[in-house]
């Protein structure tokens, strides 16, 4: 591997690093930001936008870093970045097994197979009886359900509706702690009664 590679790599692995200090949903969360910064909805972003999205998430790294980082997802050399490939990326590898398991809990979650899930596919899969603040009267069903979203959905764009690459964003946090394929495909099958 070539120098420049190395450099490459480690500046990604930076990045990769930065966003899983933030918990299992960092990188779902960095996504989000990049969202926000495609103000043409071109769902790829320039140079520019790519710094600004890294700055507003609070990814703290040197100009030449970020460029480094850039570079690597501009294959074509267009200037741009699309964003859903660099996610992909970003992701801490994956075993298939683990990918397979994550979708499945999800298709299980989306029961109106609209690829989202909402306080409406939760409605008779999740049991909100149980939850504290809905005994205590405090909260309503529906609180209780988007609470629940709010776990998979981004700190910055709360909009109650979770789509697959979130789902798998998040999971792919949760992921990157546990080293044993069998321990992270029994605990995703038992929390999801796969």
């Amino acid at each position: 591997m070539a120098s420049s590679d190395l450099q490459s790599s480690d500046a990604l692995e930076d990045l990769r690093r930065q966003c899983l200090a933030r918990g299992a949903a960092g990188i779902k969360g960095l996504g989000r930001s990049f969202r926000i910064m495609d103000d043409d909805g071109s769902k790829s972003l320039n140079l520019d936008e790519f710094q600004k999205g890294l700055d507003t998430y609070g990814v703290t790294m040197a100009k030449e870093r970020v460029l480094e980082v850039f570079r690597i997802f501009d294959k074509d050399g267009s200037g741009t970045v699309d964003f859903n490939e660099f996610l992909e990326e970003l992701r801490p590898p994956m075993s298939n097994v683990r990918k397979q398991v994550i979708v499945e809990a999800f298709k299980k979650l989306d029961r109106t197979g609209d690829s989202l899930v909402t306080v409406e596919d939760l409605q008779g899969v999740y049991n909100s009886q149980h939850h504290s603040k809905f005994k205590s009267g405090e909260w309503s069903e529906e609180q209780v359900f988007r609470s629940f979203l709010d776990s998979f959905d981004s700190p910055y764009n709360k909009d109650g509706k979770v789509t697959q690459e979130e789902f798998l964003n998040y999971y792919s946090g949760v992921s990157a702690s546990i080293d044993s394929d069998e321990y992270f495909v029994t605990m995703m099958k038992n929390a999801w009664k796969l």
